[in-house]
């Protein structure tokens, strides 16, 4: 073979740069190799990070030690927080990008990594040996030997793109897609299946009545524990809705529509449907929102969220022209559909490890999720399972990152692209983006991953609050003084001795306002936020991790030995389903469709009989 590597990263997105980045920071010799060069770190569809559920996983993979956050604020334009009427447990941020700047800004951290080169050219087989990777081969006849592979593939294996009843061949507008790969990954024994996804119309900013637009609040708000230092100037989005003209635009032309006219065979993402979906399967809306946004300080061209369609140019003409505000626009980049592989990942194990080569690996779209955030996360996990070539895990319990790739691994996706919620994660209360640091930090030092000046600043942080509950442990009388100040503050009434601690659990009542009256310790913004969360929620949160702690008890009981056959009053279906995923844990067999309360008792008194020991169940 021509070169040696450790670790061979196949795809450069947002999967395949964090993975790089995290395998190389720990230590290994790593190629990362695409199509090409310039496209690292692409914003393919949207250029924005976060949202519901995305902002949390951005957040964590910040407080590991991941890229993606300060690459993020190194690029933001417009930062909103969603859901701020609701509780904390379903709050997130979202950040809309500089198109152009994100990629760049990701590519200057890749180059200052040791250990990590980048190479273009076209990988179009695994080499492996007796079920071990040992290598890939390229377009060009080269081969490169390595123990680990991970693909990171995207929507290049197998990518035909769809506009209307046309359709080429590529794995995004202007780049070509993955074949030859896709028929290796066949020959190996990769069960592969068909999805589909989609792209909205880009409009030319200067064309648009902005005028006649709504535009979108914002706050000055980051991702990285680490604040940015720069900031670049803020450019707002809008906002615009379809009308019944348009939605009968849509009807009158769906059998010209790639989705609606049969030409692709994969399932598109229920949550994220194009206009057209939008329109069949919601006939009692007469209006959706639209999210008109820019792209970047330097460009023209305008994203519009929520119109992703397939279909034919001369369609998308009347749709655009219909709305109120674009009825002269012109449209720079027409809306597409991209159809795709991916590999079930029901195949693979937590590390993200294929069960049956092993070095392989697979992270992010290939393993059928939706999202730059979602791939990024995986790319973080593959990165450093295959580094330390032992299975990094993430509890449910632990961070939303868990749950997305034990949803994965134990569910599938169900024959749609997967895509993150709070709804998915059962310790939501638990895993939000404000105590992300607080989760996860230590575990991105013990990998070598959070540098010394983060780590200082986390320690800081966590003694500021520590600091800020210990102060609010004294107690104050309703003395004729005290209750003046009470009054003064804005503090309610005081009719017996209390402590500080139980008077900000009142509703409204905030650590700044006990702190500018009791000469309290002054806290940051957010330092002061998480002793508020922590006081006021105290209840909540001592029942969540009393759950939280079953569940561990859970994941810590190991199903690698067993031979589910042999487990008394197992049904057919669940010795047959056990059996073909076999899950690594107690916890991720519960979690199986079709495997029953019953089923996991069945599994527990088998286990503890042959340990010898009294059955326990929770």
């Amino acid at each position: 073979m021509n070169q040696v590597y450790d670790i061979v990263v196949v795809g450069a997105g947002h999967a395949g740069c964090e993975a790089a980045a995290a395998a190389a920071r720990m230590g290994q010799k790593v190629a990362m190799i695409s199509l090409r060069a310039d496209q690292i770190g692409r914003l393919s569809c949207n250029p924005a990070m976060g949202g519901l559920a995305k902002g949390n996983l951005v957040r964590e993979l910040d407080a590991l030690g991941g890229l993606m956050a300060k690459v993020t604020d190194s690029a933001t334009l417009q930062f909103r927080i969603l859901n701020t009427s609701k509780g904390l447990a379903v709050r997130s941020s979202r950040a809309q990008v500089d198109i152009d700047l994100y990629p760049v800004k990701m590519q200057e951290r890749l180059a200052q990594i040791e250990g990590l080169d980048f190479l273009e050219g076209e990988v179009v087989s695994i080499k492996h040996t007796g079920g071990q990777v040992e290598g890939i081969a390229l377009g060009d006849g080269s081969q490169i030997a390595c123990r680990a592979v991970i693909l990171t593939t995207g929507t290049f294996l197998g990518g035909l793109l769809h506009v209307g009843n046309q359709s080429t061949v590529g794995g995004r507008v202007g780049e070509s897609a993955a074949h030859a790969l896709s028929h290796s990954l066949r020959e190996i024994g990769l069960r592969l299946g068909r999805l589909k996804t989609g792209t909205t119309p880009r409009l030319d900013g200067r064309t648009i009545r902005w005028e006649t637009m709504e535009p979108q609040a914002s706050v000055a708000g980051h991702f990285s524990f680490d604040p940015p230092k720069d900031r670049l100037p803020e450019i707002l989005c809008y906002l615009a809705h379809t009308h019944e003209g348009t939605h009968q635009i849509i009807r009158d032309n769906l059998e010209r529509s790639a989705v609606y006219g049969g030409q692709i065979s994969g399932a598109g993402p229920r949550y994220c449907p194009s206009i057209e979906d939008k329109v069949v399967r919601f006939p009692q809306r007469d209006r959706h929102l639209l999210f008109l946004e820019p792209e970047g300080l330097n460009t023209h061209r305008v994203y519009v969220n929520g119109l992703s369609t397939s279909l034919p140019p001369d369609v998308q003409d009347k749709i655009i022209h219909s709305l109120p505000g674009l009825e002269n626009t012109k449209i720079v980049q027409y809306g597409y559909a991209v159809e795709y592989d991916f590999s079930d990942p029901r195949d693979l194990g937590h590390d993200l490890q294929h069960k049956a080569l092993k070095g392989l690996y697979l992270a992010g779209q290939v393993n059928g999720t939706s999202g730059y955030e979602e791939a990024a996360v995986q790319g973080f996990v593959a990165g450093v399972s295959a580094a330390q070539e032992s299975t990094f895990r993430l509890g449910r319990e632990e961070a939303y990152i868990g749950v997305l790739i034990d949803d994965l691994v134990t569910r599938g996706v169900g024959g749609e692209p997967y895509r993150m919620f709070t709804s998915r994660a059962e310790h939501r209360l638990l895993l939000r983006e404000d105590n992300a640091d607080r989760r996860l930090m230590p575990k991105g030092r013990a990998l070598g991953l959070i540098s010394d000046q983060s780590w200082a600043a986390f320690q800081h942080r966590k003694e500021a609050i520590a600091s800020g509950k210990a102060a609010l442990e004294i107690k104050v009388s309703p003395s004729k003084v005290t209750l003046k100040r009470f009054e003064s503050a804005g503090l309610g009434p005081l009719k017996k001795p209390a402590s500080l601690t139980e008077i900000l659990r009142r509703p409204g009542i905030t650590y700044t306002q006990l702190q500018s009256e009791f000469d309290l310790p002054t806290l940051s913004e957010a330092a002061a936020e998480q002793v508020e969360t922590d006081i006021k929620y105290a209840g909540y949160l001592s029942r969540e991790n009393a759950r939280a702690e079953q569940v561990r008890r859970l994941a810590e009981v190991s199903l690698k030995s067993i031979a589910f056959e042999n487990v008394p009053g197992l049904s057919s279906e669940a010795i047959e389903r056990l059996s073909r995923i076999k899950p690594e844990t107690l916890a991720s067999a519960s979690r199986l469709p079709g495997i029953t309360p019953a089923a996991i008792t069945a599994i527990t008194v088998f286990l503890s009989q042959k340990k010898g020991k009294r059955p326990t169940c929770n």
